[in-house]
């Protein structure tokens, strides 16, 4: 394959950290990206260069564009932290095969990207794009985080954002495994949906009665972790009302308001405990073999129907600065960028 000079891309325009925490809400790219043409990247020792096909777009790459995420930007570099593609040149026997990855070198919100090869993850061919395109950030999360609910060999675990892609998937392993999920989502009509795809039960945490509700469900159910997106006070509410030996597991920052943390004795006398779960250091803790074995289920799981990606708009890289806020807008579903358009 013949490798242009040059490429299309989504720049940053900021180094660093911005010192805000807005959320991932954004109806506006251009105060931090700019659609430029740029160097394609060229790699060296241990690394892949990967024309992509399709690029996924999180909650993360939000935070991490407006300065928010836990790793700094790099003003001039190419967003966008997960994606699949070929793999075109490089330091790897993969030359020639689909892949998923994490761009770690130079972001994947571009015509080609650039990582370290041993975040390679080679593709089934039955795989689709938009499954392949995001089955990192949000099924590995998946799976990282449900060997946290089997560790606490509870009968059932809760979870917060319940209708978003990561929680759909959660709450397909909690049925599979045997564990009741009790999903909490902020809109009612989002219940009926969940519960078809195997919530044992469905918190609404706008509803008047949701903690009344919360109390009773958590009386018979007893869930010793709560896995949580939100951060907001109804998660901490939530936390407070759980049996003793409960976790809280944050891994996301959906809310802009800090909870209060009113009982703060039951970390004492309950032995309950709250720590934060940040994907990229449980891969470097469990190690290669188990991040093999979690993309073997991932695929398998997705080729099999047991999960399927809900997307709410691919938009062509050409057009994301226009069109990609409107795509992160749809509810319960995920977007993607499409370089090749």
């Amino acid at each position: 394959m013949s490798i242009p000079e040059t490429m299309r891309a989504l720049v940053q325009l900021h180094d660093g950290y911005s010192g805000t925490q807005t959320g991932p809400e954004i109806d506006d790219l251009t105060p931090f990206l700019a659609d430029q043409t740029v160097p394609v990247p060229t790699p060296g020792k241990g690394q892949a260069l990967i024309k992509v096909h399709l690029a996924a777009v999180n909650p993360s790459d939000i935070h991490f564009i407006k300065g928010e995420y836990g790793q700094p930007r790099i003003k001039g570099s190419p967003a966008g932290f997960e994606a699949v593609g070929e793999v075109v040149a490089g330091d790897t026997p993969l030359l020639g095969q689909r892949v998923s990855f994490f761009a770690s070198a130079s972001g994947a919100w571009a015509e080609y990207a650039m990582t370290d090869v041993s975040g390679l993850v080679p593709c089934r061919p039955e795989l689709n794009e938009v499954d392949a395109a995001g089955q990192l950030v949000n099924p590995l999360t998946a799976i990282a985080m449900f060997d946290l609910v089997k560790q606490s060999r509870a009968d059932s675990f809760v979870l917060n954002a319940a209708g978003s892609q990561l929680g759909k998937l959660l709450i397909g392993l909690g049925k599979d495994h045997g564990v009741a999920p009790i999903a909490v989502v902020r809109r009612a009509e989002q219940a009926a949906a969940l519960r078809k795809l195997g919530a044992a039960e469905v918190i609404v945490s706008s509803a008047p009665d949701a903690m009344e509700a919360a109390r009773a469900i958590f009386k018979l159910l007893e869930p010793r972790v709560i896995l949580d997106a939100v951060g907001d006070q109804f998660t901490a509410d939530l936390f407070f009302v759980m049996p003793n030996h409960a976790q809280w597991v944050n891994y996301g920052k959906l809310s802009t308001q800090a909870p209060k943390l009113t009982q703060l004795g039951q970390l004492i006398f309950q032995n309950k405990r709250i720590e934060g779960f940040w994907l990229t250091r449980w891969i470097k803790q469990v190690g290669p073999d188990r991040v093999r074995e979690g993309f073997v289920e991932i695929q398998e799981r997705f080729v099999s129907g047991a999960w399927k990606t809900d997307v709410a708009g691919i938009v062509p890289l050409s057009e994301a600065m226009e069109k990609l806020p409107a795509a992160l807008s749809v509810p319960d579903g995920k977007a993607f960028i499409d370089p090749r358009r």
